[in-house]
């Protein structure tokens, strides 16, 4: 089984081509070039190409998927490409493609998902998933679930990060948080990072790769074209054979077998750890309680759960401090939230325990 391949290969597991299948040379020499590279153990290509504009180029379709073929054939690597409806599975199931992965578009949608994993019911392949375009870890999660109810269960899980209006930095922002979820939800399940995806920025591509290593994923996929800035899809973020060699060489590839030593000394830090949790709990259930005893007074006053001068206040201060605890203020933001959320919930329940007393009494 390939999730089973990937689980065991002992380096990241990479996949690798071209954004889109442009020629026939064009697929089977990159596809050659980069089969030399030991980590390349699949070969991708685009052959129907979901554009969010219907004047971009959407692929060559069918005519395409024998050069993918023959490159496999060729280097004697898996193929893989993307598709989207019936008539893509038939026609790439017909052509010999290896490897099916569903996109971020598809697996937005239910209905589609829900089409093709019908249609692939006693059809023995694996498939690849990747997130949703939106940050919906339910709805990513729900897309294996059809498949494995369809029968299939050798399921590659992809990461190419969730569209946002003009990031700063990436194309689509990688919220390491949500692939992450997954895993705990899916163990059994391997996870690829698509770093050309969520960058769209081939200078961005090792930072990426080597987070997405550092974070234990299973492997990458990315695109290589030999004249990327020729390119017909998709320009910025494909990167040359050669350069996608170095980087391949560049990345620090982490050890997950520990050393006694390492072990023992991961182990001690690990209790110290562990006893400041206990401690950050304990003072959380005591800031409940306190919220509880807020709520009451406010109760009593007939005064509104929500302070909002109060909160903002705080948020505020809370914010500037971060800095000088050593936390970022995204997380500061984060936990503050989390915590204001909690405290209303406890000030809510006195309330209304308050009130449905009060009527009782009467």
């Amino acid at each position: 089984m390939l999730k089973d391949d990937i689980l065991n290969f002992n380096r990241p597991f990479v996949i690798a081509g071209p954004c889109s299948a442009e020629t026939e040379e064009q697929v089977i020499s990159t596809c050659n070039r980069i089969a030399g590279y030991d980590d390349v153990q699949m070969l991708r290509a685009g052959i129907w190409k979901p554009r969010t504009r219907p004047d971009s180029f959407e692929g060559l379709g069918s005519e395409a998927l024998p050069w993918l073929v023959e490159a496999g054939r060729q280097t004697g690597l898996r193929t893989t490409t993307e598709v989207a409806n019936t008539k893509h599975v038939e026609e790439a199931l017909k052509a010999g493609v290896d490897v099916l992965w569903i996109g971020a578009r598809t697996t937005v949608n239910p209905f589609a998902v829900q089409e093709i994993a019908d249609s692939l019911k006693g059809v023995d392949i694996p498939v690849m998933i990747k997130n949703p375009v939106n940050p919906d870890l339910s709805l990513w999660i729900g897309a294996f679930e059809r498949f494995k109810n369809a029968g299939l269960n050798d399921l590659v899980a992809i990461h190419r990060g969730f569209s946002i209006y003009r990031h700063p930095k990436y194309r689509n922002v990688p919220n390491w948080e949500i692939p992450i979820a997954l895993k705990e939800e899916l163990p059994d399940v391997p996870m690829i990072c698509d770093p050309s995806h969520i960058t769209g920025n081939r200078n961005l591509l090792l930072e990426v790769s080597q987070k997405a290593l550092d974070l234990d994923f299973n492997g990458l996929m990315i695109e290589v074209h030999p004249t990327p800035d020729l390119a017909w899809s998709d320009r910025e973020q494909q990167i040359e054979p050669d350069k996608f060699g170095a980087l391949l060489s560049a990345l620090i590839r982490r050890k997950k077998n520990l050393d006694p030593d390492v072990k023992e000394m991961m182990a001690e830090v690990r209790n110290k750890v562990r006893t400041l949790d206990d401690r950050i709990f304990e003072l959380l259930s005591e800031r409940m309680r306190l919220s509880q005893e807020m709520g009451k007074i406010k109760d009593e006053n007939n005064i509104t759960i929500l302070q909002q001068g109060h909160w903002s206040k705080l948020l505020n201060e809370r914010l500037d401090q971060a800095e000088s605890y050593g936390l970022s203020q995204k997380f500061v933001r984060n936990l503050l939230d989390a915590i204001h959320q909690e405290s209303i919930r406890h000030q809510t329940k006195v309330m209304n325990t308050e009130n449905k007393n009060d009527k009782t009494d009467h």
